[in-house]
């Protein structure tokens, strides 16, 4: 049986250069890139998430995912 799961990938640039990213669960139907954009820009300026690189400054990307699992074969 097919399982599709959607997320949406949110990446962000750390003082360093590295990139972190936070993936969220079931993106709202009909997100736009101003919303999108909003969080982001929300997420750096609270600064709540400490990353290996130091803290986030800058948006890299933001992708919604759409992905589709067949399980082939379960144990009995």
């Amino acid at each position: 049986m097919a399982e599709t799961k959607k997320v949406i990938r949110l990446t962000f640039g750390a003082q360093d250069g590295a990139s972190m990213s936070i993936t969220l669960d079931n993106p709202r139907i009909g997100l736009t890139k101003a919303e999108i954009e909003g969080a982001m820009d929300a997420v750096i300026s609270a600064n709540i998430f400490a990353a290996a690189g130091g803290d986030l400054v800058a948006k890299k990307d933001a992708k919604i995912i759409d992905t589709t699992t067949n399980d082939m074969y379960d144990p009995e």
